[in-house]
């Protein structure tokens, strides 16, 4: 029988690569922000994370969606979301890697730099797992505050052992954590919870209370403990919850349905109340906000890892796909306004991954005194400027693949499903304007006038643009009086760090575009509009995937 047609011209997926080794913007970043930090355990984890059957895992963890049975045959309530195989085999390649609590083991140096880079790479694979393994991260050290927790539980959150099963943590190798904090009524107002918690008395693990209300967003609900608020008779507290009891019983948390969200379908996030539940109180009574703003900003640094991971990987992927496919005679990535157009994502997504590392360093190093200042000031700097550019950067990538990255099948349907999760990392742990918010509550808490400018003091006569956007941000920051100004300022400190960042670590290539684009306006308002003096060749070079 005669074929119908020939299939050419379709690009071969993008697979079976090393994701460290093709990524020279994150292995400068890691020189420049991380000089002494062995990289051997990225580049395995760099060669795994691209291997044919880690992909084929995260396919099929979002094609089978979490499960939820709420009881058993008999009637019995049981509350568990069954996963696809799938989705434990990601949950064991990021616990082994140390994603989630093993910076707090104090294991060589630049822990959490090391921690960074990794969960940018997976987040290049899938990020749906990141969500426990990225709350276990932000609430170990939180169970400080009670030393008996800590003591029994520490050692298991920082194991690099993935145990699925829901049994009592004393028979477990490795447990994981997640957190309940938002209400229906509330939202980031956290203030607004009506959940309450009555003394139950005291053992081993301190104060214990019976909590009764309901969270509306809680992810993850088959992690092995949960950090929570409720309000006691002090006000507003944390509480640990586990899911199972020290004696073997099941808490009270009963999970009422799950999220059907925009983004990836792999994890499962819940809405769930508590009848009567059991729960251990975490600090001190009534400091409960104080307490999830810590947490909150270790999960704002990995919104920023995450969404730099995704920015990195659309840009991959276009690069693969418009470097095979042709069309008027000539490959895409041949054409001139697809060089543009590649060129401006690769110096959005190369800054991102310079400050989101950047970022990092300032965790490693929060005994510097100015280290924890720009730790305190970047975050939500970080987590808005990142964050916001991530959606408009994966529309665009993806129509550098056309219809074919529209599509969810396939290899370059992944560049679908990335496009469906970049809106996360914008809205979880604090929206734009919590973030403009946070920055000013920072400003107004530190000398962070002085810090930026020894932040950007070694690039001073860089750039004429830079110079004059660095002189005129302490009087802005000094003088920040309004509300309504505060995300323009966010952007510019952003904007000005990134530059510095890229000026240091980065090709001239690189940073002379993105000084001359971002901060001297030699740019359009869409991605695709660098001026044509810009070095294309050298940027796309540096960009390659493999």
């Amino acid at each position: 029988m005669p074929q119908t047609h020939e299939v050419f011209n379709q690009p071969a997926p993008l697979a079976g690569y090393d994701l460290f080794a093709g990524n020279a913007a994150l292995r400068d970043a890691l020189k420049f922000n991380a000089p002494q930090l062995d990289t051997a355990p990225l580049a395995a984890l760099g060669a795994k994370l691209g291997m044919q059957e880690m992909q084929q895992h995260a396919r099929l963890a979002n094609i089978h969606k979490p499960q939820l049975h709420t009881h058993d045959r008999f009637g019995r309530r049981v509350d568990q979301v069954e996963f696809h195989p799938s989705y434990h085999a990601l949950m064991q390649a990021a616990v082994e890697a140390g994603l989630h609590g093993t910076p707090w083991a104090g294991e060589g140096a630049s822990p959490h730099v090391l921690r960074a880079a990794g969960f940018m790479l997976f987040t290049e694979l899938e990020p749906s797992v990141l969500c426990p393994i990225s709350m276990t991260y932000a609430v170990t050290p939180a169970l400080r505050g009670n030393p008996g927790i800590h003591h029994d539980w520490s050692t298991k959150l920082t194991s690099r052992a993935y145990d699925p099963q829901l049994r009592v943590w004393r028979e477990k190798p490795g447990v994981t954590m997640g957190m309940g904090m938002t209400e229906k009524q509330g939202g980031s107002d956290v203030r607004a919870n009506t959940t309450r918690a009555e003394p139950d008395g005291e053992d081993s693990w301190g104060k214990r209370l019976r909590v009764t209300g309901h969270k509306w967003f809680f992810s993850a609900p088959m992690c092995d403990a949960f950090l929570i608020l409720a309000q006691t008779t002090s006000g507003l507290s944390c509480l640990f919850l586990p899911r199972v009891l020290p004696d073997g019983s099941l808490n009270a948390i009963r999970i009422q349905r799950l999220k059907d969200k925009l983004g990836n379908h792999a994890n499962a996030s819940s809405e769930v109340e508590f009848e009567n539940a059991t729960a251990w109180l975490v600090g001190e009574e009534g400091r409960g906000v104080p307490q999830i703003l810590e947490m909150g900003t270790m999960t704002r640094l990995d919104c920023a890892l995450g969404t730099s991971g995704l920015m990195r990987q659309a840009l991959a992927l276009a690069l693969n796909h418009t470097s095979q496919r042709k069309a008027f005679g000539k490959t895409l990535i041949e054409q001139p306004l697809m060089r543009n157009v590649l060129a401006d994502l690769a110096l959005e997504s190369e800054a991102a991954t310079a400050l989101a590392i950047r970022l990092a360093r300032a965790f490693d190093r929060r005994g510097d005194g100015h280290e924890a200042v720009m730790a305190r000031l970047l975050t939500p700097v970080a987590k808005f400027w990142i964050c916001k550019r991530g959606s408009p950067f994966a529309q665009e990538a993806m129509e550098c693949l056309g219809g074919n990255g529209y599509v969810e099948e396939g290899g370059e349907g992944v560049m679908a499903r990335i496009y469906r999760e970049m809106p996360l990392n914008s809205i979880w742990e604090g929206a734009g304007n919590i973030m403009a918010l946070d920055l000013l509550r920072a400003i107004r808490k530190a000398d962070a006038a002085a810090a930026l400018a020894h932040e950007l003091s070694p690039v001073k006569g860089s750039h004429p643009a830079l110079d004059r956007l660095v002189a005129a941000l302490p009087t802005r920051v000094e003088e920040m009086a309004t509300e309504a100004e505060a995300r323009r300022l966010a952007q510019d400190v952003a904007l000005a760090v990134q530059a510095a960042l890229l000026l240091q670590s980065a090709p001239p290539a690189v940073a002379t575009a993105f000084c001359a684009s971002r901060i001297g306006g030699d740019w359009g308002q869409a991605f695709g509009t660098l001026g044509a003096g810009t070095d294309f060749d050298a940027i796309i070079a540096r960009a390659m995937p493999r």
